[in-house]
This record gives structure tokens, sequence and C-alpha cells, in this order.
């Protein structure tokens, strides 16, 4: 059996996620890269997914969990001003995240989620399932932010903000 399907064998991840993690860290193996996790919304789960699969540790770097405005600032060195004017969810917070993992790792690339799972916290500007996902790397200072509307419950705006992350993680390494 391919360590992809062991590993989604015995997962809590849905298959199409263990799938591609295991792509993702393939990817980044291949070109030497470490990949370092910032998240919001997602609690860690986009470094769970990784970490997942066996033998992640010479491809993951590090994660940051930073669900607090507090542990925003002080863990991945937020804009206080942004987050005050702006609010947690926006891309320039997505940016400023994926930037303050990079800073804090040794890691090339990072992925960040900025986001509302619900079903609490909507606004009319920013509803349930807005997610808000940075990617940036420091091998070419290439950085951006996606803006994503996902439908469903907490658990499948969680999903789908992971699966989305390391789809743009394999598109990021495959351009360095």
């Amino acid at each position: 059996m391919p360590q992809a399907q062991k590993a989604a064998a015995m997962s809590f991840f849905p298959q199409k996620i263990t799938e591609l993690a295991s792509e993702v860290l393939a990817a980044a193996r291949a070109k030497k890269l470490r990949i370092v996790t910032a998240e919001s919304c997602t609690g860690g789960l986009i470094g769970a997914a990784l970490t997942e699969i066996a033998g992640s540790s010479d491809v993951v770097d590090c994660g940051f969990t930073s669900y607090s405005y507090d542990a925003k600032v002080a863990q991945l060195g937020i804009d206080r001003a942004t987050l005050q004017k702006s609010g947690a969810v926006s891309g320039d917070i997505a940016l400023q995240m994926v930037r303050g993992a990079l800073a804090g790792s040794a890691a090339e690339i990072a992925v960040s989620a900025t986001g509302i799972a619900g079903p609490g916290g909507a606004t009319p500007d920013k509803p349930v399932g807005l997610v808000y996902i940075g990617i940036g790397n420091r091998v070419n200072a290439h950085s951006e932010s996606v803006k994503n509307q996902f439908s469903g419950d907490r658990s499948a705006v969680r999903m789908a903000t992971v699966e989305k992350a390391l789809h743009l993680l394999k598109q990021e390494i495959a351009n360095i």
C-alpha cells in the first residue's frame, strides 16, 4: 500500500486531505524546502494535516496558532493598528501572518489562515465562511492572500480551508 494510502487509512482527516498533504511534503522535500504555518480559524489543522504524514519532520519547521489579537501581535508581529482597523479577517492580516511566520522560523514557505468559521462572529461585510489564506516564501519573496467564501458548518469551513491551503502550498512550491 502506498504511503499516502496508509496514512489516509489511519487518519482522522479525509483521504483527499492526507493525499494532498503527502504531495505537498514530497514536493517540498524534493526542493529541500521547509514549511511554517500561521493559523487562526483552523486552530492548527493545516499543520496537523501535514504532520499526520509520517516523516514530515524534515519538511515542517513549526506552526503558530494565533487566535486572539494579542497572540497575533506577540507571536507574529501583526500590526495592532491594522487589527483595530480591519479586524483579524482580512487579506492584510493574512499577509502579515505569512511574513511573521517566516520571520519567526527557519522555513522557506509559509501559509496562513484567518477567517470566520461560524456559527457566530459574522457581520454583514464578513459572513460565515469568509477565509483569507496567505501564502508566501522567502526564496523569491513572493506573498499573496487569497479570499475564499466557503459554505457549510464550522467543521466544513475549517476542512475546506485546510484543503485550499494545501493546494496553495503545492502551487507555491511548484513556482519556486
